[in-house]
């Protein structure tokens, strides 16, 4: 098993027992592919929810580059949502969790078709 393929096992495993959901295989290894090198690196791999700088990242470069959404308060209100699910106090926040979590909530699964 590749680097890779380890990676997309923790994220799943953190979307079972951490977010309560039953992860899309198929969807989850297209979003861990579209986050590029970011996956390998310690700090790009995650997101650091109390800071407003990382959640404009993820708004900016996820939800309005890449799933080509309108910026509004519906996006801070899914951000929040997400990371409330993933649980606040949880140190380790996977990016690829996060982008995936947020492409389900918006119904954008087909972008990764």
């Amino acid at each position: 098993m590749g680097k890779r393929d380890e990676l997309i096992a923790r994220y799943a495993d953190d979307l079972k027992n951490k977010c309560g959901m039953t992860p899309d295989m198929d969807l989850l290894t297209k979003v861990t592919i579209g986050c590029g090198p970011s996956i390998y690196d310690a700090d790009a791999s995650t997101v650091a929810g109390s800071q407003p700088g990382e959640i404009e990242t993820v708004k900016k470069n996820f939800l309005i580059k890449k799933l080509g959404l309108k910026d509004g308060p519906e996006l801070d209100a899914a951000i929040a949502s997400v990371i409330e699910t993933y649980g606040r106090s949880e140190r380790n926040k996977y990016r690829a969790v996060i982008y995936y979590m947020l492409a389900k909530h918006f119904k954008k699964e087909s972008i990764y078709g």
